[in-house]
């Protein structure tokens, strides 16, 4: 691989990584507050997508660099509608079975609630994928040299994606509200005593985790045609950046989606079969080897 080649599949491979650490973000918060695998979250991120698409563009969008006044509306549309939507998923298919400590309750309240977001996805959007509008307008390409390029799209998704999730990280880290979220994943039960709302908590941090799936399947949407179901696959590459590190890790689920992400790109040099194989196999290994994450206690 020249050293041009290897520059690209760096650049891009970040850029995909910092989407999958706001993934990953979302699914860490979750479980550090209330110990779920958020297993509808994957399908979060296309809903709030096409939820955007539908209210702002229609239902047959057109791959193509949106305006600013529609970028601004789609940005909006899909971050509130991922807050909603995982807020709904968590009062209707999670908060039911977490009181009676019923695992099996949650897990298929979320795998069936992320079903049921396809299938209503499905009624508007019936076609196997859409090419969707860009928000970015990051037309134009970057020469690295020998033939070699990189979309000047791929630097706005990597600066966009970092900032925003270093800067919920730093905040969850640094503020009032971030030190209310560690003292309910502490000790619920202490926290409610000590007149903390936890409930009130809890719903922030699903809505939280839902507007973050909904801007980072803005910022990865536009980047190939999409289909209703590559949820899924997002869904499970988010939760194997988070088990990268330590499930639970807000810091350590932002790296984990850099490593996946420049992981991929490599391997896409190298065999483009196996940018989704490896991946999950590795989240089959983890997932039965370390639950918790590599690197837990």
């Amino acid at each position: 691989m020249s050293g041009p080649v290897a520059l690209q599949a760096l650049i891009t491979g970040l850029a995909a990584g910092a989407t999958y650490g706001l993934i990953a973000l979302g699914f860490s918060l979750v479980h550090r507050l209330t110990g779920v695998i958020a297993f509808a979250h994957g399908d979060i991120v296309v809903g709030a997508v096409f939820a955007g698409v539908l209210v702002v563009v229609g239902t047959m969008p057109v791959g193509s660099t949106a305006g600013v006044g529609t970028s601004v509306a789609l940005l909006v549309v899909a971050v509130v509608a991922g807050a909603l939507l995982s807020v709904a998923v968590y009062v209707v298919a999670v908060r039911p079975f977490l009181g009676r400590g019923d695992v099996v309750g949650w897990v298929a309240g979320g795998l069936a609630a992320g079903l049921l977001v396809r299938e209503l996805l499905g009624l508007p959007f019936s076609q196997q994928a859409y090419a969707l509008p860009d928000p970015l307008g990051g037309a134009g390409v970057l020469s690295l040299g020998g033939g070699v390029t990189v979309p000047v799209r791929a630097f706005e998704v990597l600066a966009l994606g970092l900032v925003v999730g270093v800067a919920v990280e730093r905040a969850l880290a640094l503020t009032g509200a971030g030190a209310v979220v560690r003292a309910v994943s502490d000790d619920a039960r202490a926290a409610a005593l000590l007149g903390i709302p936890t409930e009130r908590v809890v719903l922030a941090a699903f809505a939280l985790a839902g507007g973050l799936a909904g801007f980072a399947g803005l910022l990865i949407a536009p980047a190939a045609p999409i289909g209703v179901d590559d949820g899924v696959l997002l869904g499970l590459k988010g939760i194997t950046a988070a088990l990268l590190g330590r499930l639970g890790s807000l810091p350590l689920a932002l790296a984990g989606g850099l490593v996946l992400g420049v992981s991929e790109a490599y391997l896409a040099q190298w065999d483009a079969r196996l940018v989704d194989v490896v991946p999950l196999a590795a989240l089959a290994v983890i997932a039965a080897l370390r639950p918790r994450g590599l690197l837990a206690k």
